[in-house]
């Protein structure tokens, strides 16, 4: 057997991974855009919340499961400190994105992380960066410009704001996306990470609303924002599913493509989120898309099939030269 054939079928599994992921966490933004629209909860208290039930509900979870899992080295607490101020500034962005540009258009803005995580993955991680993966890049940050109507010289007039903070949410995710990648790198369970970055990054956002809430848009203006929802108990059941199900689910899954995977492929493979948001956003909060907008999304969606069937190929090529 060639050593190349376990990287092939790491391949695949990193990609059905991702698409697993890019599949649940493209409900995300459909509970976000449902909570700040019927309880018009600041997006950074939401955020804050969201981090500390991923937290809460893995500390059991693994201790029951893995326990093994809840320790990690001390040399890697550093990293893991940087990794969770990187997630809460994502999340914060991406959740403030949602509240202001909706959550179709919020999704694809986040994944123009495509260019950006191919381009600094190169840089920084030494990942390659050849005419295929340029090439699904392309076709993926031009659905992005298409879904978001950034060529359209009124939105900017009217919701720079908005587009601004899309575009950043996914240079955060971009780095996300590299910091992930490297913690695969350097040994760190996929779980462990995404536990040990989701309680910092709850306590980033904690002292971010307490300390900035006067400053920042969607933070909490008073202490007592931090409990927005109060006695409402349906929205606290609904802000505990959004954690429970497509951030620790999606969030996970995606942290394990990040081990077979290049950072690069693997947030080229998950912007295929966007197609399944704008379907489930057009069925349940009735956002329509128009005919521009349907094409961007259509190019996501080809930039990422094409990506598949050209790294298919590579593997396949560099198995032949080996045997």
């Amino acid at each position: 057997m060639s050593i190349r054939e376990p990287q092939s079928i790491n391949l695949t599994r990193g990609y059905l991974t991702a698409l697993i992921s890019a599949g649940i966490l493209s409900t995300t933004a459909i509970f976000i855009r449902y909570l700040t629209e019927t309880y018009h909860i600041p997006a950074l208290v939401l955020a804050f919340w969201r981090e500390l039930f991923v937290a809460l509900c893995m500390v059991p979870i693994l201790g029951l499961v893995r326990p093994q899992i809840l320790r990690v080295d001390r040399k890697h607490l550093t990293f893991l400190v940087i990794y969770g101020f990187v997630l809460a500034t994502f999340n914060a962005l991406w959740t403030l994105s949602v509240a202001l540009n909706g959550a179709s258009v919020s999704t694809v803005l986040a994944y123009c992380s495509a260019g950006f995580t191919a381009l600094l993955g190169w840089w920084f991680l030494k990942e390659r960066l050849d005419w295929g993966k340029i090439l699904a890049v392309i076709l993926t940050l031009s659905g992005c410009v298409l879904v978001s109507g950034a060529l359209d010289p009124a939105v900017w007039s009217t919701n720079v704001l908005g587009i601004m903070t899309g575009i950043l949410s996914g240079l955060a995710y971009a780095i996300y996306s590299l910091m992930g990648r490297k913690a695969s790198q350097i040994g760190l369970n996929p779980w462990t990470t995404l536990l040990y970055t989701f309680g910092f990054a709850a306590i980033f956002l904690l002292i971010t609303n307490l300390t900035l809430g006067a400053i920042l848009p969607g933070a909490a203006v008073h202490p007592s924002d931090l409990l927005w929802l109060g006695n409402r108990p349906s929205g606290w059941v609904i802000l505990f599913l959004l954690a429970i199900g497509p951030t620790l689910g999606g969030y996970g899954l995606y942290n394990v493509s990040l081990v077979y995977l290049p950072s690069s492929v693997a947030n080229l493979v998950v912007t295929i989120e966007p197609v399944f948001t704008v379907v489930i956003a057009y069925i349940l909060l009735h956002e329509r898309l128009i005919t521009i907008q349907i094409m961007g999304s259509l190019l996501i969606l080809g930039g990422v099939v094409f990506l598949r069937i050209y790294e298919g190929r590579m593997s396949a090529s560099l198995l032949s030269s080996e045997k």
